[in-house]
């Protein structure tokens, strides 16, 4: 194989990955669920809490704790709220103010309306993603 020939096919691969990684990036992370509002802050408060070392959101995290992804449809916000509000005996007392609480009920909502977990129905895409058509109850 030539010089000549070898710059093809390392140009045409460069060119190829290129075109694949731009479309990953733009077109493949475009979401039909924005975040927005009091959400935003409660996901941001999820993080600094550092709820994620107990528990799961989409089977994802700890395991001392509930999977949290449908939460709210599941149990419903006054079964979250008090136990935001209070904590139980694994579970410790943050000491939230109402505004946080608020806004992880949101977050929680949030996520909520996003999937069902475990997903029951899924398909794989040809850039490889997941696009789950989760069947809800």
């Amino acid at each position: 194989m030539g010089l000549s020939v070898k710059r093809i096919v390392f140009f045409t691969l460069v060119t190829a990955y290129l075109f694949y990684t731009s479309f990953v990036y733009t077109e493949g992370t475009i979401t039909e669920y924005p975040i927005t509002g009091d959400a935003i802050e409660g996901r941001q408060l999820f993080r600094d809490k550092n709820c994620i070392a107990c528990h799961q959101l989409y089977g994802l995290g700890g395991y001392m704790g509930p999977d949290l992804t449908n939460v709210m449809s599941i149990k419903g916000e006054v079964y979250v709220r008090a136990f935001l509000e209070n904590g139980t005996q694994k579970m410790p007392d943050f000491s939230l103010e109402e505004k946080e609480v608020k806004n992880l009920i949101a977050y929680l909502t949030y996520v909520d309306s996003t999937s069902l977990y475990p997903t029951r129905n899924f398909e794989l895409t040809w850039y490889g993603t997941v696009n789950s058509n989760p069947i809800k109850k």
